[in-house]
C-alpha cells in the first residue's frame, strides 16, 4: 500500500510538473522597440505615378518574442508630419501580411493629390519629395502597434488622381418633422433625370418629397447619419415659394409657418464642391390622366387634390370625370420646375404609395367615375374609393 502512495505521488509531481513546462512555453507578447523600412534601392530615381502600376518597399519584422502574423500600412506625407487627422498624412487603406509590400501607385497618387490641397487640375503634375513610414501590428488583435522609420522618396512625380466629384443619388430629410432620427428620416423622391440610364452625366440631380414641416427646422443629407455633411441654412441657397418663413434657425433651415409643402432639393457640380438649392414649394398634387376633370395631359388647378389639415391626413383627388380602362389609366404627380409631369408621377397600388422616380412607365391603374384617390403622404399609403 505504502508503494502505491509512493507512486501516486509520483504521477501527481509529474504532471504538476509538466503543466509548469506547458505555462513557460506559452508566447509572451513582447513590445517591439525597432522597426525598420529599408531604403529603396532606387529611391532618388524619379516615382512616376501615373506610369507605375507599385512602388516596392521592405522592412524588418518587429520583434514580438515570436514568429506572429503581422499586419502593415503604409503611411504617407509630403511634408514629414505624422497627423493624419489634422491632415498632414494619409494612411492607405491597403494593407499587407508581408515585409515586402507592391504599393498601387494609383492609391499612393491619390492619397498624395488629396494630401496636397490642390484641387485645380491644371496644377498637376508636379514633382515633389514624399515621406514613407510603416504602421505594424499583430493581424489577430491589432495590438503591438509600432512605427517604422521615415524613408524619403525625393523625385516623385504626382498626377491628378482624385476621383471625379458626382451629384449624390440618394437624399434624405431630417428634423422637427421626424424628431431629429435619422431612422425615421424621409427618404426623398429621386427624380427620373437622376439615373445615368436617363442621361445623367453625374453633374445634377433633384430630390422631391411632400412633407408636413412643423414650426423648427430640418436639415438634408444624402446619407442617412451625421457625417458633416448634413446641410443646413449656410450650407444651403434656400428658396421660399409657399410663404413657409425660411431662415437660419441654430444652423437648421428654419421653417415658421408649419403646413403641407413640397420640399425640392436640387445639387450641381461646380469643380469639385456640389452645391445644393433647397426649395419649399406649395403643396399642390394633380390628378393626371383620362379620368382628370380636365384631362388633356397638362397640369391644372381644375385636378389639383385638397391638402389635409393635420400632419396624418390624407389627400383627396377631385371626382374623377370619366371611367378610365386601359392606357390612360388613374395618374397623380406633383409639378416641379424643369421636369416634366410623368417624372414625378406616382400611384397606389395594393394600398401602397409608390413613386415611379428614375424607373420606366408604372403599371396602369384603372378607376370609374365619381371615385377619387386618396393618399396619405406620411404614411405611404392610399386607395381609390
Amino acid at each position: 500500500m505504502k508503494k502505491l502512495y509512493i507512486l501516486a505521488s509520483l504521477l501527481i509531481g509529474a504532471a504538476a510538473f509538466s503543466a509548469c513546462e506547458k505555462q513557460d512555453n506559452t508566447p509572451v507578447l513582447q513590445e517591439p522597440t525597432t522597426f525598420v523600412l529599408n531604403e529603396p534601392a532606387y529611391k532618388n530615381n524619379l516615382y512616376d505615378l501615373e506610369n507605375s502600376t507599385s512602388i516596392e518597399l521592405s522592412c524588418s519584422q518587429p520583434d514580438y518574442g515570436f514568429t506572429a502574423a503581422t499586419t502593415y500600412a503604409v503611411e504617407v506625407s509630403l511634408t514629414g508630419e505624422w497627423n493624419a487627422e489634422a491632415g498632414k498624412s494619409a494612411v492607405l487603406g491597403t494593407t499587407y501580411s508581408t515585409a515586402r509590400m507592391n504599393v498601387d501607385a494609383s492609391e499612393l497618387a491619390a492619397a498624395l493629390t488629396s494630401l496636397s490641397g490642390i484641387e485645380d487640375e491644371s496644377r498637376f503634375p508636379f514633382v515633389s519629395e514624399v515621406h514613407v513610414r510603416l504602421k505594424a501590428s499583430l493581424t489577430a488583435s491589432g495590438e503591438g502597434v509600432i512605427y517604422s522609420n521615415a524613408v524619403v522618396l525625393p523625385n516623385v512625380r504626382i498626377h491628378f488622381a482624385l476621383p471625379a466629384v458626382a451629384a449624390p443619388q440618394d437624399m434624405y430629410l431630417i428634423g422637427d418633422c421626424n424628431g431629429w432620427d435619422w431612422g425615421a428620416a424621409y427618404a426623398m423622391v429621386p427624380g427620373y433625370d437622376n439615373a445615368e440610364a436617363n442621361g445623367n452625366d453625374g453633374s445634377h440631380s433633384e430630390f422631391w418629397c411632400v412633407a408636413y414641416l412643423p414650426q423648427g427646422g430640418f436639415k438634408v443629407n444624402f446619407a442617412k447619419a451625421w457625417d458633416g455633411n448634413e446641410r443646413g441654412f449656410a450650407q444651403v441657397t434656400a428658396v421660399d415659394n409657399a410663404s413657409a418663413g425660411l431662415s437660419d434657425s441654430g444652423g437648421n433651415i428654419g421653417v415658421a409657418t408649419a403646413g403641407w409643402y413640397i420640399v425640392v432639393v436640387r445639387t450641381t457640380v461646380e469643380g469639385r464642391d456640389v452645391n445644393y438649392t433647397v426649395e419649399v414649394n406649395k403643396p399642390d398634387v394633380y390628378l393626371m390622366g383620362t379620368n382628370a376633370p380636365v384631362n388633356d395631359w397638362t397640369i391644372n388647378e381644375a385636378n389639383l387634390f385638397t391638402v389635409p389639415s393635420t400632419p396624418d391626413g390624407d389627400f383627396v383627388s377631385p371626382a374623377f370625370a370619366y371611367d378610365t380602362d386601359g392606357d390612360g389609366g388613374v395618374r397623380a404627380c406633383v409639378s416641379i420646375e424643369g421636369l416634366d409631369w410623368w417624372k414625378t408621377e406616382f400611384m397606389i397600388f395594393d394600398g401602397v404609395l409608390k413613386y415611379r422616380a428614375t424607373g420606366p412607365d408604372q403599371e396602369r391603374v384603372n378607376g370609374t367615375k365619381g371615385q377619387v384617390l386618396k393618399i396619405n403622404f406620411l404614411k405611404g399609403t392610399g386607395e381609390i374609393k
